[in-house]
């Protein structure tokens, strides 16, 4: 007598949905353990499971071939956590990032971009973009030189942001 192992939809998803929350939990770690991304983090306007919740929402929403529910989406937080709050999490993100644009917004109509004691702040701005571009360049092909580049980059980015992130950085009286 044979006997055949039935295989639903419904458990492929759910092995579909581990590798993806072990792969997903793997990069957020990483990503948010970064010593770049937590000085940027840590003076932004969004608190560490705000941004948890939004990278895997857009995650989520790049990677996946079927569209997750929010259920699986709140499996694949750090800590676990119900929909609703994932939900709720996810609202007040994007809230907050809605937010700061806008501030960029009213900044630069109001012209207060164009203030020159803002200059250190693009040109950290314009270093990142470098180091981002050198990061995803680096492939397999990495030499000595080019990490030597890279964490040349990363430590002069990581001096200028903690040195940006104080209040008297935009003062003309330092």
């Amino acid at each position: 007598m044979l006997v055949y192992k039935i295989v639903s939809l419904e458990h492929y998803s759910e092995g579909k949905i581990l590798r993806l929350k072990e792969g997903a939990q793997k990069w957020l770690k990483h990503s948010l353990n970064d010593p770049i991304a937590k000085i940027l983090a840590k003076n932004s306007n969004l608190t560490n499971t705000q941004l948890e919740t939004l990278l895997i929402d857009i995650l989520a929403e790049n990677m996946s071939v079927k569209t997750l529910k929010y259920d699986d989406k709140a499996r694949i937080r750090l800590s676990a956590v119900s929909r609703g709050a994932f939900n709720r999490t996810l609202r007040q993100a994007r809230w907050n990032v809605i937010q700061s644009i806008y501030t960029i917004f009213l900044l630069g109509y109001l012209g207060v971009l164009e203030d020159t004691r803002l200059d250190p702040y693009l040109e950290v701005s314009n270093k990142l973009r470098s180091y981002m571009k050198a990061h995803r360049d680096l492939g397999k092909k990495a030499t000595d030189e080019h990490l030597r580049i890279i964490n040349m980059l990363h430590q002069e980015l990581k001096t200028s942001l903690e040195q940006l992130s104080k209040p008297r950085s935009m003062s003309e009286k330092l």
